[in-house]
């Protein structure tokens, strides 16, 4: 938390003091004052509300942000400053329905320029490209059929991960090993490497990508920013490794050319005949184990929490997970078919997060004008989507802290209420993927034990995925054989 007092302070600092900052905001006056904004405040200048946007979630209530100013300003969108930027924040059904259908008409996609710099070749092309590139390459790996063929490597990872991990264990602490294992699927299906020594040595740097990529962009000693830079630095010189290793596995027909990710985006050119570079597959392959590794380690590590806190619901996911292992033979792995028996698991897999969504929510930009709700959002202002606005919204979840897996039943929540995974054109490509190693991860555990939380109170925080504050230790008690 010391870096989150030191950032507090830098940029009060910054704020107030440096007459650089006063020239940023001249320039950046005028489509703040543009007729007919959605209502709402600026904040200081540049960092506008940047501060009390991260730092509700610092302080575990990442929805106090927007339900705050959702009561202030008795709309479903509000003007605000965030990242530098001058932002709408959209919330609601009708909103998210408004961003999700409107991709590439009125609005595209943004990231800050703390992810810019972070993954510096997508700078070379737009977001736009870029995201249009790999939704290309993409559905070869996250199709049904490739899926399919993936539960029983899950499964083998995950047995052995128990296996050398939890067994024999009284204490663990979830969240590392949530990762751990979320990590090494990644690595095995998008780069075909098994070595848990090899892994190793490029995991421990995520963490510190996932804190300071959406941050304010100091690049100062110190700083979460600065930190995301160089472990991103550290985790490419290994990708670049892999890369240059895989280029003579294929010219020696040592790796196949459909194995994995990595293979495929080496042998595939443009419509120009040109092949990405070794620098441009590393951040993308960078970028895949990010998006394939933090947002369903944190599933898992929550699933692991409200599992220990709710015995009932604990016990059915014990029963149907059960049913399933005592249907295998002995060594049998996992299916499809039997992922697809876990529906009860599945729910309460939504019901988490629902309650601690991985994902809080993502930027858009304006491509054009364009008016909503009788508001005028400029061209070039930056939107921005919460889950929480309707995850923890009473009008679409009645009693929404209540932990209610039915909610999932039959046709489930209303459209473009849930929405862990985001929604239309941009939807997490991976959402099956994320399913399956979720429920994969639940039948390990809860045929191997039952457990209860060593911290009863443990302080949630979200930095900018939620997690808990002293990484979830738990006390295991094994089934009897």
């Amino acid at each position: 938390m010391m870096e989150h007092f030191y950032l507090s302070l830098l940029l009060l600092f910054v704020s107030f003091v440096s007459l650089s900052l006063f020239f940023l905001f001249y320039k950046h006056r005028s489509p703040f004052t543009t007729p007919n904004l959605p209502p709402g405040k600026m904040g200081y200048p540049v960092i506008g509300e940047s501060l009390e946007f991260l730092s509700t979630g610092w302080k575990g209530n990442p929805e106090k942000f927007i339900f705050d100013r959702m009561i202030k300003y008795s709309s479903e969108l509000f003007k605000t400053s965030i990242l530098g930027e001058p932002a709408v924040i959209f919330c609601g059904a009708t909103c998210n329905k408004f961003l999700f259908t409107n991709e590439n008409k009125l609005v595209t996609a943004w990231w800050p320029d703390s992810v810019n710099k972070v993954f510096p070749t997508s700078l070379q092309t737009s977001s736009k490209e870029e995201a249009v590139k790999m939704r290309k390459m993409l559905p070869l790996f996250f199709k049904p059929e490739a899926l399919q063929r993936y539960v029983g490597i899950m499964d083998t990872i995950a047995e052995r991960h128990f296996a050398s991990c939890w067994e024999n264990k009284t204490e663990v602490t979830v969240y590392p090993l949530a990762k751990r294992y979320t990590f090494l699927l990644a690595c095995r299906l998008f780069m075909s490497v098994e070595d848990v020594n090899h892994v190793a040595r490029f995991a421990d740097p995520f963490h510190l990508i996932a804190s300071g990529i959406i941050s304010m962009p100091i690049d100062l000693p110190g700083t979460p920013f600065n930190k995301a830079i160089r472990a991103a630095k550290v985790i490419r010189k290994e990708l670049l490794e892999i890369i240059r290793k895989r280029k003579v596995d294929l010219a020696e027909g040592n790796a196949s050319p459909t194995q994995d990710i990595l293979s495929h985006m080496l042998l595939t050119c443009n419509e120009n005949g040109q092949f990405m570079n070794e620098m441009d597959i590393a951040d993308k392959i960078l970028g895949l184990l990010i998006g394939g590794h933090d947002t369903a380690s944190a599933a898992c590590t929550f699933i692991v929490k409200y599992l220990a806190e709710l015995p009932n619901i604990y016990d059915r996911v014990y029963q149907e997970q059960m049913e399933i292992a005592q249907s295998k033979s002995r060594g049998e792995l996992l299916n499809w078919d039997d992922v697809n028996k876990m529906r009860y698991s599945w729910n309460v897999a939504c019901e988490v997060m629902r309650l601690a969504p991985p994902l809080q929510g993502a930027f858009r930009e304006a491509i054009n004008d364009f008016i909503f709700n009788g508001f005028s959002i400029p061209k070039g202002w930056k939107l921005y989507w919460s889950a929480n606005s309707t995850h923890k919204n009473p009008e679409y979840f009645p009693a929404p802290e209540k932990f209610d897996p039915s909610r999932f039943e039959g046709n489930g929540p209303a459209p473009y209420t849930f929405v862990p995974f985001g929604g239309g054109p941009r939807m997490c490509p991976g959402k099956e993927y994320a399913r399956l190693e979720i429920l994969v991860f639940m039948h390990n555990l809860v045929k191997r034990f039952k457990w209860e939380k060593m911290i009863p109170d443990e302080k949630i925080i979200v930095d900018p995925l939620p997690m808990p504050a002293k990484d979830l230790p738990i006390r295991l008690y094994p089934h009897k054989a």
